[in-house]
């Protein structure tokens, strides 16, 4: 395994950019779509409810990729089947360009999707090219990324929509995909060939670090913080156009300033993380989420609907999610290091399931959205210090005297 602390400095901005982009090309393709569901209807004449099913069997694909990827980049490398899931993705995305049948483009969407599987090694590369401090600066940094990028997807797939038509969302991530691919290439030499993990099966893999009561609760923590930006994202339509009844570009400029506040929350995390320990920083990004969910439960009774009852308590909510994510995501990741792969596979699928089903709990509730999502912030917040109680008692337990 290489140690950047001997490379030039260059190299290390070289490799973030790298883990920026993978961080990217993961969230891209869900949420940019969006807005080209109507042209894409029309283009394939089939319902909107039709098109919806892409964007399902695109999250499906990712899942069972995802699964499989963990434990086999453990034993033949990240590198070869990092490329191999970039190469994988930009076919898809290439069939989904050039077909004019809808089955046919169904089925690029899965081969896209297995493909994107394999950017939950960017989490296994932090464990193996980064130590210490480092792993956990990179990791608030990527989470606010993320939360930036699938915060303005809806804005950047308008304006492709506007400028390049449905195809456009595809075409630009062929060419990211294209960039990638050679970042992978020139900056990855050397990476992890493999380790002890390539003598177990996928089962016993999963098994193992699954078994482990703390792995499964830091990355549940991680979980539960992700469901609460990934509903809000997911229900944002139903209240700011439909309830609301912003214009699609209003909307859009609402969601972009939402995803701004993700820059303030990482400076948060940052300074926390210098200061106190990872277990400090849970429990203080789940207690912002907790006073967001009571705010907006508070707001919401008394002021009634509007953006600033639903926003506000968001930018708090936001700040939270990202302290308790890159810490949960530390301890968890450093739990099992041999098997790095694994562990951020078996996380992600925990996070994207999570965040799907509570997405769809919330949109299917008989309650108001805003006093749902209230519920389901204070809910998991609470749910995720319970846990982290838990994680602490044991430990105290296992230590000597």
């Amino acid at each position: 395994m290489p140690d950047l602390s001997e490379r030039p400095s260059i190299h290390k901005r070289a490799i973030v950019g790298l883990l920026s982009m993978l961080t990217l090309l993961g969230v891209f393709p869900i949420d940019v779509v969006l807005p080209s569901f109507p042209a894409l209807s029309e283009h394939f004449r089939n319902s909107s409810s039709d098109i919806a099913l892409s964007v399902s069997l695109f999250a499906v694909g990712i899942a069972l990729s995802q699964l499989l990827i963990g434990p086999l980049c453990d034993a033949l490398g990240r590198k070869k089947l990092l490329l191999i899931g970039i190469a994988v993705s930009a076919i898809g995305a290439t069939g989904c360009v050039f077909t004019d049948n809808f089955w046919l483009f169904l089925l690029f969407r899965i081969i896209q999707a297995l493909g994107c599987g394999c950017f939950v090694i960017s989490q296994a590369l932090i464990q193996d090219l980064f130590t210490g401090a480092q792993q956990q600066r990179l990791r608030i940094f990527l989470v606010t990324c993320g939360g930036i990028f699938i915060s303005v997807s809806p804005l950047a797939g308008t304006g492709l929509q506007s400028w390049m038509g449905w195809r456009g969302s595809f075409i630009v991530f062929i060419v990211l995909a294209i960039g990638a691919f050679a970042g992978a290439c020139l900056l990855l030499e050397g990476a992890v060939q493999g380790c002890r993990s390539r003598r177990m099966s996928l089962l016993a893999s999963y098994r193992n670090v699954c078994g482990h009561f703390g792995f499964v609760a830091y990355w549940l923590t991680s979980a539960f913080a992700f469901s609460c930006h990934f509903s809000f994202i997911v229900i944002s339509p139903l209240i700011f156009i439909e309830q609301l009844q912003l214009s699609q570009e209003a909307f859009s400029m609402t969601l972009l300033g939402y995803g701004l506040a993700y820059i303030g929350g990482g400076a948060c995390a940052t300074v926390l993380s210098n200061r106190i320990d990872s277990h400090a920083q849970i429990i203080t990004g789940l207690g912002l989420i907790l006073a967001a969910g009571l705010s907006m439960l508070v707001l919401f009774n008394i002021l009634g609907l509007s953006i600033t009852t639903v926003l506000l308590p968001m930018v708090v909510c936001t700040a939270g999610t990202t302290i308790a994510r890159a810490a949960a995501h530390t301890q968890a990741m450093n739990i099992f290091p041999e098997q790095a792969g694994t562990s951020a596979s078996a996380g992600s699928v925990l996070i994207f399931v999570t965040g799907g089903l509570t997405s769809a709990a919330i949109s299917l509730s008989p309650f108001a959205l805003p006093l749902t999502l209230a519920l389901c912030l204070i809910a998991f917040s609470l749910l995720g210090i319970t846990l982290n109680a838990l994680v602490r008692h044991r430990h105290r337990a296992l230590m000597p005297g």
